[in-house]
């Protein structure tokens, strides 16, 4: 198990060293905490539209996001949010504050997973250990919120990180030193793979290039991930989901979570072809969910390039709204997977463009209104607890 990895007395900081990063870090973080007491805490700074925003996401509007408020449904029931970022970023902010006041917004949030975002890297020190940096920022969220003195939602329960798995045997060592750095809090890795050569599609990918997953270099290092119980993480285009049933078929005995139910688009070579681009979705969402290794996060579709333009209405969607356009890739992903492999995820703030978290997650229900109790709560925590071992 991760929890127990044996770490190597130059693979992790030095006790001077994580003691003054620590101090930091909680002094900085302190700060934050404190700005989440003002007043106006839910309606936190609005981002604007930046070259720093990721293409993909439309630009959060609190007032637009205030123009629609709901009920909450079946408030008591439990929910694990396994994948939200946090940024600090020119114009484009989304830190703790921000995260209470969507936790705290009316459904029971007990828990968050933090996804890599590429937030707080170090400035300085070797390239390969600068994501370093965000595993120290976000654990030292996590330790704020584990205090109790932030509300009751364990905010960031686990965290998936950022390793660069190309880079092949090295990797374990880097691995080692996230887990060490963590106190044991992160439960995976992320390598997003979005790639296309269509011009339209480009802006919204990545710089991995094609084919990573596939790389040699790379499955080295996923082979030390492996060895060492962590989650990965796949992001790709639906036009790349063969890579993933390729990873799985080669890794039966690891445990791989597609984000943001596999990618699907109506934009680039999709363009006005929805009924096209979600069939040829489909039969690849079936063939990864045939491996039962796999899981998959039910949400993102917030997003631009899934080409809903909720974002471009005068008013904010409704849950109902969101229900008719997402349930029928939500729906698929469950049908494949099984509730026991399937999770609904806010992906905040990307998809808070779209909407706010007490719509997203009255959407959610909405679409899962015909399922059992048991299966909700596999829906709504227990898949995420599995994938990520999540004790709470």
């Amino acid at each position: 198990m991760v929890r127990d990895a044996t770490v190597t007395r130059d693979s992790v900081d030095t006790p001077v060293e994580a003691m003054s990063r620590r101090a930091l870090l909680t002094a900085s973080a302190g700060l934050l905490g404190a700005a989440a007491l003002a007043p106006d805490a839910a309606l936190a700074q609005a981002p604007a539209a930046s070259p720093t925003m990721p293409a993909s996401q439309a630009p959060v509007r609190n007032d637009w996001l205030a123009k629609h408020t709901e009920d909450i449904l079946e408030p008591g029931l439990p929910i694990i949010d396994p994948h939200h970022h946090l940024y600090d970023r020119p114009r484009y902010t989304y830190l703790f504050p921000d995260l209470l006041a969507d936790v705290g917004s009316g459904h029971n949030i007990r828990a968050t997973l933090y996804e890599q975002a590429g937030s707080m890297y170090r400035a300085d020190g070797p390239e390969e250990l600068k994501s370093l940096g965000e595993t120290e920022f976000v654990c030292g969220v996590a330790a704020m919120s584990t205090s109790g003195n932030y509300g009751p939602t364990r905010c960031i329960a686990g965290v998936v990180g950022y390793v660069d798995l190309r880079l092949a045997s090295r990797a374990k060592g880097v691995l080692e030193r996230h887990i060490a750095i963590s106190d044991g809090r992160i439960r995976g890795i992320r390598n997003g793979s979005t790639w296309s050569d269509d011009p339209v599609l480009k802006g919204f990918g990545g710089a991995a290039g094609p084919g990573l997953y596939l790389d040699k270099n790379f499955r080295e290092g996923f082979a030390a991930l492996v060895a060492l119980d962590l989650t990965f993480d796949a992001w790709v285009f639906q036009t790349q989901l063969g890579d993933v049933v390729d990873l799985a078929r080669a890794f039966p005995q690891a445990r791989i979570v597609l984000n943001h139910v596999g990618g699907p688009v109506a934009i680039g070579p999709y363009a006005g072809k929805r009924d096209e681009a979600f069939a040829a979705w489909r039969a690849k969402i079936q063939e990864v969910a045939s491996f039962p290794n796999t899981y998959v996060k039910a949400g993102g579709l917030g997003m631009k390039m899934i080409g809903f333009d909720f974002f471009e209405k005068p008013e904010p969607p409704s849950s109902q709204d969101l229900e008719k356009a997402w349930r029928p890739y939500i729906e698929t992903c469950i049908a494949a997977f099984g509730p026991q492999r399937s999770m609904f995820e806010s992906n905040f703030p990307a998809d808070k463009g779209t909407c706010s978290y007490q719509v997203l997650w009255n959407a959610f229900k909405r679409i899962a209104a015909g399922h059992s109790a048991d299966e909700k709560t596999a829906l709504f925590s227990g898949a995420a607890k599995k994938a990520y071992w999540l004790d709470v």
